[in-house]
């Protein structure tokens, strides 16, 4: 039996993103959350890990739950190329999957993928369109010459039908641009870990509701949004995780919308000053007690649980519980311990 992402991100579950050391942790954490009731589980990517790949073992080892990449990097990958790897990887997952991605951050394209950086959003409003067609290849060639990709495949041989012909793609946005592409021409948004629900309000609704408005859409275009989920018996230590996760991504100032929101520029400065003199203690000490509760879920098991239902629960469509990246599978673990209560009845 498989489920159908196209139907279920309607639903208010709550998910989680496996973090684990290597893909072996990150495919036996998604096999955990389907036992223990999750509605999905999310692959992340980075430089040194494969969303695609990690996605394609968590499909290995699961058979119910909704498979996530949260996200891949759309612009490090040709359109044939990442319509390739999202074909086969649906079929790996019967039919289960969400194809998340993301531009990364104009530094990460220059320096990582080697792009210009320049004009994500409209790449992405080009590429969501040109990815679908791909899908199509088995009932016509695909010919586009656009602003910034040019893209001609005509089959030779048969192509076999896909999976599916309409794979689910959610796209990441922060700034009220990038969300505004996603309203255009995504089936939905992956939210960021640093987002708030005050954020969610003022600026991610209108701008989805503005991009759907302009492209003629109806409907509201659901969120699926990270939540940095911090747990362990040690109060002090689950808070100090959440900060280290924080202010990793405070460094920059992609992010300088969401912090300004709530009156984090102090935090933001002292952040970057403890970065630029490499002092990663001083970045952790310079997240303040509100910003985590801004921001995050931090402490024991009840306490997540309660600031959970407090504040966070039923703000999006899916919530992603995102434990702290680099604390490995024990961090994940103590999230699905925590959270396994209010998720739905585990799976048989």
């Amino acid at each position: 039996m498989t489920s159908d992402p196209s139907t279920t991100a309607t639903q208010r579950g709550v998910s989680l993103v496996c973090a684990g050391h290597d893909v072996h942790e990150v495919a036996a954490l998604a096999a955990h959350a389907e036992q223990a009731g999750f509605e999905s589980a999310w692959a992340a990517e980075f430089y040194d890990r494969s969303a695609v790949v990690a996605a394609a073992a968590m499909a290995a080892v699961t058979e119910t739950i909704t498979v996530g990449t949260g996200i891949a990097y759309g612009l490090g990958r040709t359109p044939l190329v990442l319509a390739a790897e999202a074909r086969d990887l649906d079929a790996v997952c019967g039919g289960r999957l969400i194809l998340g991605l993301g531009t990364g951050t104009r530094r990460m394209q220059q320096d990582w993928h080697g792009l210009s950086g320049e004009h994500p959003a409209p790449r992405v409003e080009e590429l969501v369109p040109l990815l679908r067609r791909l899908w199509r290849l088995d009932e016509a060639p695909v010919r586009h010459e656009g602003r910034f990709y040019r893209t001609h495949v005509v089959p030779t041989a048969p192509v076999a039908a896909p999976t599916r012909r309409a794979i689910p793609v959610y796209l990441a946005g922060v700034n009220a641009r990038m969300v505004r592409a996603a309203g255009a021409v995504a089936d939905g948004l992956v939210g960021h870990p640093l987002f708030t629900p005050e954020y969610l309000r003022h600026t991610v609704r209108p701008a989805l509701q503005a991009g759907a408005d302009r492209a003629g859409r109806t409907g509201a275009v659901p969120v699926a949004g990270y939540v940095i989920c911090a747990v362990d018996p040690d109060e002090n230590h689950a808070r100090r995780l959440a900060a280290a996760q924080i202010a990793f991504y405070a460094s920059v100032k992609t992010y300088d919308a969401i912090l300004a929101l709530h009156d984090f520029t102090d935090e933001a400065a002292a952040i970057r000053a403890a970065r630029r003199a490499g002092d990663l203690e001083a970045m952790v000490a310079a997240v303040s007690d509100r910003m985590i509760d801004t921001i995050a879920v931090a402490g024991t098991p009840e306490q997540v649980r309660t600031q959970f239902t407090t504040r966070w629960a039923g703000l999006y469509e899916q919530t992603l519980l995102y434990p702290p990246s680099f604390a490995g599978r024990s961090a994940t673990t103590a999230v699905l311990d925590a959270f396994a209560p209010l998720t739905c009845t585990p799976t048989k």
